[in-house]
């Protein structure tokens, strides 16, 4: 059996003579200890380092996707490494705010923002509104009347391209909750309607067509299919959203966002689309910065069956093996570098058949209880999805960088839990 591929790890990993793991020179074992575990350790550096590369790739205007991993110290990071940050519900928007991120640097989508959401955002004075529906365009202008302030905003397009990815993370085909679909005219309804409002000022478009894609060809074909319908409608931006694959398992690989940046630019010069792009990476900057640090608490062997492994998390802190069927790799912190030749099923400790972390994981032979595993490409989508199903304390968040762990999320607490009861 193969040692964990090194692709999956974060940038700054490495690891000492006998394979025990530090990332940007941080002692993973150490921090389990001193953190206690399920704990997400992140790669500071690696996130930082996503981010200038999406502005370079994307120099007309590029959103960090803030569902895939929000709290203020990232809020912060991607704003000062020159992001704006794209949110989705009026508690996205308030960590933002919180963290200092101007509001003017604020993306707002969402496919049924509330009166409350869409005048927070308008109150403080949100950059681009993506409306998502034609209700929601006369929403906004109902709020911005009177306020003597004018929304800008651009309109959420189905190109009815299915893109080569899980059916649930289809975002961009004709039969979708997100977006108004080109066919028919009602984008272009939609346009109209917008332009006749003195209150809302049209931008752009923007096209999503879905997520963990790997094929950037989906992405071209979006820019093909858009183009001619954003020429005609003379708008100064298109956006195509986000939703760059990564790789989470042993013989996965995806597009950088460098050659995806580069594929749409070949799109836009082929079609003579003078339109700014924009995009909206998110996992792309973030999930292959993080691991999460697991104890193994139970090994239960059944003979002729398999070997579960449970450990001290689960669907709480990544709920996407459950929702999607999604692969994880996982290794032996004290021997990431070993040959993983013992066949184990990981599971968390909720009251679920399904609470899964790795279906098919191998670990090395050596693995005893009371070990510190880990999963890597967990920095999207694990925290952000993360719950208290079964009164399980949601986890810490560290970022590591140089030598120094600072804590940004801190655990929970049994207190916390009680917070919000008040009987």
């Amino acid at each position: 059996m193969s040692a964990l591929p090194w692709h999956l790890l974060p940038d700054n990993s490495s690891v000492d003579g006998d394979g025990r793991l530090s990332i940007a020179g941080c002692d993973l074992i150490e921090l389990a200890h001193g953190h206690n575990t399920p704990l997400f350790v992140y790669d500071e550096a690696h996130i930082r380092a996503r981010c200038r590369e999406a502005v370079a790739a994307f120099p007309d205007g590029a959103a960090y996707a803030t569902k895939a991993f929000l709290c203020t110290a990232m809020a912060r990071l991607a704003h000062e490494e020159g992001m704006d940050l794209d949110v989705a519900t009026g508690g996205e928007l308030h960590v933002a705010l919180t963290a200092g991120v101007p509001a003017g640097r604020l993306v707002f989508h969402g496919n049924n923002k509330s009166i409350r959401e869409l005048s927070a955002a308008v109150e403080a004075g949100v950059g681009t509104i993506v409306v998502d529906s034609m209700t929601e365009i006369d929403k906004l202008e109902w709020v911005v009347d009177g306020t003597g302030k004018t929304a800008r905003v651009m309109i959420r397009v189905n190109p009815g391209i299915e893109a080569h990815t899980h059916d649930f993370l289809q975002t961009g085909a004709t039969d979708s909750k997100f977006g108004i679909s080109i066919a028919g005219g009602m984008a272009e309804e939609a346009v109209d309607r917008v332009r006749t409002m003195t209150s809302l000022e049209l931008i752009g478009i923007h096209a999503h067509v879905g997520s963990q894609v790997f094929d950037v060809a989906s992405f071209s074909k979006a820019v093909e299919v858009m183009a001619d319908f954003v020429t005609t409608l003379d708008v100064e931006a298109l956006s195509i959203g986000g939703g760059l694959g990564v790789p989470y398992v042993e013989g996965e690989s995806a597009p950088t966002i460098t050659e995806w940046g580069e594929t749409i630019r070949s799109a836009v010069a082929r079609t003579g689309l003078k339109a700014r792009i924009h995009a909206e990476p998110g996992r792309a900057i973030v999930a292959r910065a993080a691991v999460t640090l697991y104890t193994a608490g139970t090994i239960k062997e059944i003979p002729g069956v398999r070997t579960y492994v449970s450990v001290d998390g689960g669907m709480s802190d990544n709920p996407r093996p459950v929702l999607y069927g999604s692969g994880y790799e996982v290794f032996l912190v004290r021997a990431t570098t070993a040959h993983r030749d013992r066949n184990i099923r990981l599971v968390g400790k909720h009251c679920e058949s399904g609470d899964v972390i790795v279906w098919d994981g191998k670990v090395p032979a050596a693995m005893v209880l009371g070990d510190i595993l880990a999963t890597p490409v967990t920095g999207a989508y694990g925290h952000a999805m993360g719950s208290n199903y079964n009164m399980v304390l949601r986890p810490a968040v560290v970022f590591a960088r140089n030598g120094v762990a600072r804590l940004v999320v801190r655990r929970e607490t049994y207190d916390d839990l009680l917070t919000r009861d008040l009987a």
